[in-house]
């Protein structure tokens, strides 16, 4: 904290009692937030200080008000649980015995200043044991069992519940080393033996209070949490059971029975599960009533039991053959879990949580050898099937009024459950197969050709649902009802946008199978196309169009008219939101590109005319908000079109396992090229107005990136004109995009002599242009310093001739790295590390690279040390390690002289460092050549020790 702020706030370093209750006062009261945060800022820093052990307990005061005392029990807490090396060994025990008599005072006091007393005696006792304080449980316990007229009875008994719940949650959180968890986890384990029976006695006795009950089955709750044998615990769960039958400990009940089944040693104990399963089958009435009453809490609680007990240990249970029948009456308990009546999550909340038990117990049955599969599959593949019928009945909307009433959150909550249910379904699939799917069909055959009793479409969605479910991501190719399946949908009477939707998308999803079976594609492509009209189908319809066009252009020929016709009615009539309407143009990308080249361009020319013609118009207009918009759009619709028209044919495999493009047999140029050469001085004429516009730019630049990257080599005719036009446009007014085309450019053409010449002028151009900015600062352009240092690594990657030529200042080039090193956007930093990893090699092979790393490479090493010495953020040191790696790798020679000259510097890069600190990080890195993962634990060990943070809590998470 400083002076000046009105005066309020004290001296930087003066932590004295007042000083920090003023502190606190503006903490808690100062209307100005920045005043707020640099008390806060200087109360961190008053926890951490030597003083802070003076300061505590004179804020724990009895005087003092509780938010004052809180902080000063935090602050032992603090020193004592992150200092514990700062307390000399003989203040142990005046420190416990302080502790001990502050608890007790605030036994019946503020219960938020007893809690951080609790856990600041827990984190005392968790340092000392158990060679200091080995029998420190017991001697808590005895401590406040001892008679004391200031304290009543229930508040001694509620301090002491309080200890002892956060004691085993201090553990979990605690940052002792690994060997010491291991030592104090033992030897809490056997002071169980302290705590269960007191634990066990206050539950059982009549005249317990509940809110003290309610306390011991917290306590229990945290101490199973330590691993302790599920056998040690059977006597309290017992009661913990017990307590479920009153309404006021149920939740904790539960919560303490949930944790005690979960422990992950727990199944080794299996007489005590095997014990659990009556005493959990015993809770199906109190459950079905629950479920009567409406009584959502409970029904949710007791299915919770359920599935810890089942999802947590269902390989055990499986394998005690004798006790089959109890394992499958739990089986149909979850069952019935599942199937609770009601609409998740308006009347029901309790079935989502069962949805993980089916996939586990699943696992575990197809993980035994197959003779004994055999026997598990015939108790368990009729269930399983029954699954598939509740699962497919909870998938089901609710009629109409029903739905409308429900709130936009419930009913995204509900989609998402349904896409819960298709991902279980799915799983299923690989356990019950093909004959899954013929079940679907011949329950939606019976549905629809059932005369006498019409369906409900809830009904009919949701087996279409399942079939959508499983052929999403199911190859069901070899299925012999999906013939039978595309006959079915036309029969379909879509009255309904939900039933309509899950039409389209169970037809998308067998969009793989009609590229097999070509014959069928008329049978549903109307379907799709009249679906187009409808707004409300917009997502369904358009994704499906998108998902047959990829998939079936080869057969699409004869529908290509109607496809092309329909979607130009739909995008005049701006029926879709702009994401449908870029979806679609993809969609008449592939289309097109299975067409004849006088086909494909015929047909470009008519749906793009109408796009130019706006454009013309919106070009000749004054820049506003609005033409922006509108140019933006089109600009989206032809980029999108362009993505996906790639006129040559793909093998699906190569060898190596990589898809392979085969050039496009069609005479004369790319379709895509003739149009973009016809739009080009449009482009350029729009360009001219919002050259200024970033979003405009980038939108110019996508288009032709798009092509590239879609067209590779097709795209050469167009590059004299599209690198002169980026040489003028970046020239005018620099944008990030321009350099991200020009990087793609020369990825792609600057292996081909012909297109060198262009490439080498534009490369050099936006070089120069880029270096200017950095000369007048180039701070406020992080985005094109990024793309700047990825330019610059492609062209070293890719061609490393471009830095050949005396035109290009490889030394302006290499200070710019240096600067940007330094910036704090990760991106940036992350993609000038690339550059400097991509230069360092060629040291040897380009002489201007190898005379610039001779004269300047110390500055490089010093921005890395610096970064390293704590001015970069620690998520940046394994890049940084990368070039430490490449400059020993590369530059050995220069790389041992400039380490050891740097790190003679008396506080460089830190001062918390001693010169043998310094010299040992500097023969670690000089003797590591090889392993890059070793540089990379070197420097971060080594940005550790700079920032003091090493061996601190912060660590343990690095």
């Amino acid at each position: 904290m400083e002076h000046g702020r009105s005066g309020q706030s004290p001296d930087s370093l003066d932590f004295t009692v007042e000083n920090v209750e003023k502190a606190l006062h503006q903490l808690y009261y100062d209307p100005n937030i920045e005043n707020k945060n640099l008390a806060q800022k200087w109360l961190m820093h008053a926890q951490v200080s030597p003083q802070a052990w003076h300061f505590s307990w004179a804020l724990l005061s009895p005087d003092k008000v509780p938010e004052i005392q809180y902080f000063g029990a935090s602050a032992l807490h603090t020193k004592i649980s992150r200092y514990w090396g700062d307390i000399p060994a003989g203040q142990y025990e005046s420190l416990k015995s302080q502790l001990f008599s502050q608890i007790a005072r605030f036994a019946s006091g503020s219960k938020i200043v007893l809690t951080r007393l609790c856990v600041a005696l827990a984190s005392l006792a968790l340092n000392m044991m158990p060679e200091n304080w080995p029998s420190a449980v017991s001697d808590m316990v005895k401590m406040f069992q001892t008679e004391s007229s200031d304290v009543d009875g229930r508040a001694r008994c509620l301090a002491l519940l309080e200890l002892l719940t956060v004691l085993p949650e201090e553990f979990q959180t605690s940052r002792l080393p690994q060997y010491r968890k291991g030592q104090v986890r033992n030897t809490l384990g056997q002071e169980s033996a302290a705590v269960f029976p007191l634990l066990q006695q206050l539950l059982q006795q009549h005249d317990s209070p509940g809110f003290i009950k309610q306390k011991v089955l917290k306590c229990f709750s945290s101490w199973v949490q330590l691993d302790v044998p599920l056998s040690d615990c059977e006597g309290l769960v017992q009661v913990a059971f017990s307590s479920l039958q009153d309404p006021e400990l149920f939740d904790t009940a539960v919560e303490a029975i949930v944790n005690a089944i979960s422990q992950p040693d727990s199944q080794r104990y299996v007489n005590t599960l095997l014990k659990l399963i009556p005493q959990v089958l015993q809770l199906q009435e109190q459950l079905r009533q629950a479920v009567q009453s409406c009584d959502m809490e409970t029904s949710h609680g007791i299915c919770r039991i359920a599935v810890a007990l089942g999802e947590n240990h269902s390989r055990v249970l499986l394998e005690q053959v004798e006790h089959w029948q109890s394992f499958l009456a739990l089986v149909n308990m979850i069952m019935f879990c599942t199937g609770i009546p009601g609409h998740y999550p308006v009347n029901e909340t309790t079935s989502s949580l069962t949805l993980t038990f089916w996939y586990t117990l699943q696992d575990d049955i197809m993980s035994f050898e197959t003779d004994k599969q055999v026997v598990y599959m015939q108790v368990y593949r009729p269930i399983y099937f029954q699954l598939v019928d509740v699962l497919l009945h909870k998938a089901q909307f609710p009629v109409d009024e029903e739905y409308s009433s429900w709130s936009s959150d419930e009913k995204e909550q509900f989609r998402i459950y349904r896409v819960d249910i298709s991902d279980t379904l799915m799983y299923v699939y690989e356990m019950l197969g093909a004959e899954l799917l013929s079940n679907l069909y011949d329950k939606l055959g019976r549905l629809l050709t059932n005369a006498d009793q019409p369906a409900s479409w809830q009904h009919t969605e949701t087996l279409l649902y399942g079939f959508q479910s499983i052929a999403e991501t199911i190859d069901v190719n070899y299925s012999d009802v999906i013939p039978g399946l595309i006959g079915l949908i036309p029969r379909i009477n879509i009255n309904n946008v939900q039933l309509a939707d899950t039409v389209m998308f169970t037809i998308g999803a067998l969009a793989e199978w009609l590229a097999d079976h070509p014959v069928m594609i008329n049978n549903v492509l109307p379907l799709v196309l009249h679906a187009l009209g409808n707004p409300e189908l917009s997502i369904s319809s358009v994704s499906t169009l998108k998902k047959i066009c990829r998939e079936c252009k080869y057969d699409l020929t004869p529908y290509a008219a109607n496809i092309v016709a329909v979607s130009q009615d739909v995008l005049i009539k701006q029926i879709h939101k702009t994401s449908q309407c870029m979806w679609l143009m993809q969609a008449l990308g592939f289309l097109l590109s299975a067409l004849p080249g006088e086909e494909i361009l015929r047909n470009l020319h008519s749906l793009i005319t109408p796009y130019i013609q706006q454009l013309e118009k919106l070009a000749e207009e004054t820049p506003n908000p609005s033409n922006k918009l509108a140019i933006i759009h089109i600009l989206g619709l032809l980029s999108n079109l362009f993505t996906t028209l790639d006129i040559t044919q793909h093998d699906d495999e190569s060898a190596e396992g990589t898809e392979v493009k085969k050039k496009h047999t069609e005479p004369g140029p790319n379709p895509v090229v003739v149009v973009l050469q016809q739009l080009f001085a449009l482009i350029q004429n729009v360009l001219s107005k919002w050259l200024n516009d970033s979003q405009v730019v980038e939108a110019v630049c996508a288009i032709f990136e798009k092509s590239v990257k879609t067209l590779l080599h097709d795209f050469a005719p167009m590059v004299p004109q599209l690198s002169e036009m980026l040489g003028q446009m970046y020239s005018t007014i620099p944008q990030a995009s321009a350099l991200d085309l020009t990087r793609q450019m020369v990825h792609i053409f600057a292996n081909e002599t012909e297109h060198f010449p262009p490439i080498k002028a534009l490369f050099q151009l936006t070089t120069s242009v880029t270096l200017s900015i950095f000369q007048q600062g180039p701070r406020d352009h992080p985005d094109i310093v990024d793309s700047f240092m990825q330019l610059q690594a492609q062209a070293l990657k890719r061609k490393p001739d471009l830095f050949l030529s005396e035109a290009l200042d490889v030394k302006a080039i290499f200070h710019c790295g240096v600067m940007s090193l330094k910036f704090p956007e990760a991106p940036t930093v992350k993609a000038t590390c690339l550059f400097f990893t991509e230069l360092l090699p060629h040291c040897g092979d380009v002489q201007l690279i190898g005379q610039v790393v001779h004269d300047d490479g110390r500055l490089l090493l010093q921005a890395l040390l610096e970064g390293i010495g704590g001015q970069s953020s620690r998520n940046m040191m394994d890049q940084f390690a990368e070039i430490l790696f490449a400059l020993n790798k590369h530059c050995f020679s220069y790389l041992s002289l400039w380490l050891k000259d740097l790190l003679q510097q008396p506080t460089f890069p830190s001062s918390r460092l001693t010169q043998e600190q310094k010299d040992t990080f500097c023969q670690q890195i000089l003797r590591e050549r090889v392993n890059k993962r070793r540089v990379k634990d070197i420097v971060k060990e080594f940005t550790l020790l700079c920032r003091g943070l090493h061996g601190t809590e912060y660590a343990a998470d690095y």
